[in-house]
């Protein structure tokens, strides 16, 4: 069956020089010599797209990946410089999907200190590149989604009918040294990123959004969430009690938000109960296969297909058919 996993990431390491590497240590990223084991593998097989990716899908059974930039980006840099930066990613990485357009798509990357620009090059990406979306790594400048200066992307993407992929990012500076410190740097890098820091940060995000009002105000708008659901399915009825309508002046309940606007992939997630109660909170339909790759392995992802037992129908949508209809992707 045709799979497509979309939490797929890669990087420039040429580009990525060009970010100072004072910004890059400020963003909570540890320098490479120090960083656990994991994050430096991923950071040897990030910039590959080619031979050796292709093998790895390959041998998992992956039929496409949605690719986009992991890492320090564009959004640790000054307007100006941040829309050059953007730019030039995009172009690199629509470079890399035209070499192998069955097998790879992409997410824009955007410059998220200039919002308007960033707007602009969101609608670049889609309608010149390709793109099927963008991707967004977690806060800019300690700003969540919320902050109204980054309307006009939520609205640019509302008005391209793409979805906003929100991936994780380390928590803003004073929340990592208040929760994360105090143990060896790939301890610290590692709780505050993908052992949990991440995912905390990403579910809150979430949470914003909603108690905000933005998700109202932007009613079509479309957003992706990994990792199961970044905690949100297990929290989703107690945490709609408390933030319940009637408190943030919604017309809708917090589930019902979620359910409409909110898609969720299993990225890095391998094992069946979060996948139950992703399915029982979300629903089949919002919900899609990705790997996380190249920090969580293929093999993995191919283990954790083959252990699922789901009826026919959902398996589709799981594997393929939810992410062919909300990326528009070319079948």
């Amino acid at each position: 069956m045709r799979i497509v996993t979309l939490e797929e990431h890669f990087a420039s390491p040429e580009l990525v020089k060009r970010i100072p590497k004072e910004a890059i240590a400020e963003r909570g990223w540890a320098s490479l010599e120090k960083a656990p084991p994991i994050m430096q593998q991923a950071q040897k097989l990030l910039p590959e797209v080619g031979d050796v990716r292709l093998k790895s899908m390959d041998e998992a059974g992956i039929t496409v990946q949605v690719l986009s930039v992991s890492g320090a980006g564009a959004d640790l840099l000054p307007p100006e410089e941040s829309v050059q930066l953007a730019r030039e990613y995009n172009n690199v990485l629509a470079e890399k999907i035209a070499a192998h357009p069955t097998r790879f798509a992409g997410f824009a990357h955007l410059p998220m200190t200039a919002p308007e620009a960033a707007a602009d090059e969101l609608e670049r990406a889609v309608k010149e590149l390709g793109f099927c979306g963008a991707l967004i790594n977690g806060t800019t400048n300690n700003l969540f989604l919320d902050d109204a200066s980054f309307a006009p992307i939520l609205s640019k993407a509302q008005e391209l009918d793409v979805p906003i992929y929100l991936h994780p990012n380390f928590p803003q500076k004073a929340v990592r040294e208040a929760y994360y410190s105090n143990f060896p740097v790939a301890i610290s890098s590692v709780f505050a990123s993908g052992a949990f820091g991440w995912h905390a940060e990403t579910g809150i995000h979430i949470l914003r959004l909603f108690a905000s009002g933005t998700l109202n105000r932007f009613p079509k708008l479309q957003l992706i969430i990994g990792h199961m659901g970044e905690m949100l399915p297990f929290m989703m009825a107690r945490s709609e009690d408390m933030l319940n309508k009637e408190l943030v002046k919604s017309d809708r309940s917090l589930s019902e938000v979620l359910r409409q606007q909110i898609n969720i992939t299993s990225s890095g997630f391998f094992t069946l109960p979060p996948l139950k109660t992703a399915i029982e909170t979300f629903g089949i339909d919002r919900i899609m296969f990705s790997v996380d790759y190249p920090f969580s392995a293929n093999e993995k992802g191919k283990a954790f297909l083959d252990s699922l037992d789901l009826p026919a129908a959902d398996l589709e949508k799981f594997l393929h058919g939810n992410a062919d209809r909300l990326l528009k992707l070319k079948v």
